[in-house]
């Protein structure tokens, strides 16, 4: 149990000394990426207001009831599809990517990948 709370201080502390560089603008919000142990969470947020503007879970009942999915890789690749369908609905085409302090790999690396084919712009 102590790794673990040291694994979790450690990427709380490489969170925060990427959050102090990075900020969301209007013009280029933040895309920020979320993952536990079972799902994904992303979403697109705007610092200067402190708005959400759009955001996307594997919990969703679209991505849940998809029949192509098997593994968690490929389902972060669908929420990553899905938060940029939604987000360039908006007419938002620019983000800057966070990956809250994970590594950029697996299911981080699947949901970036998928939004850039979807076409988001990093």
């Amino acid at each position: 149990m102590a790794s673990l709370n040291k694994k979790k201080t450690a990427r709380l502390k490489r969170k925060k000394r990427i959050r102090k560089k990075m900020s969301g603008t209007s013009e280029r919000p933040r895309l920020t990426v979320f993952r536990s142990a079972r799902h994904i969470y992303a979403q697109v947020i705007d610092d200067t207001r402190g708005v959400t503007l759009a955001s996307v879970s594997s919990l969703e009942k679209d991505i849940k009831d998809a029949p192509e999915l098997k593994g968690k890789i490929s389902v972060a690749g669908l929420a990553g599809k899905f938060l940029a369908e939604r987000v360039m609905s908006k007419g938002i085409t620019q983000v800057v990517f966070d990956r809250n302090g994970f590594r950029y790999h697996g299911r981080i690396k699947a949901v970036s990948d998928s939004a850039r084919e979807a076409g988001l712009k990093f």
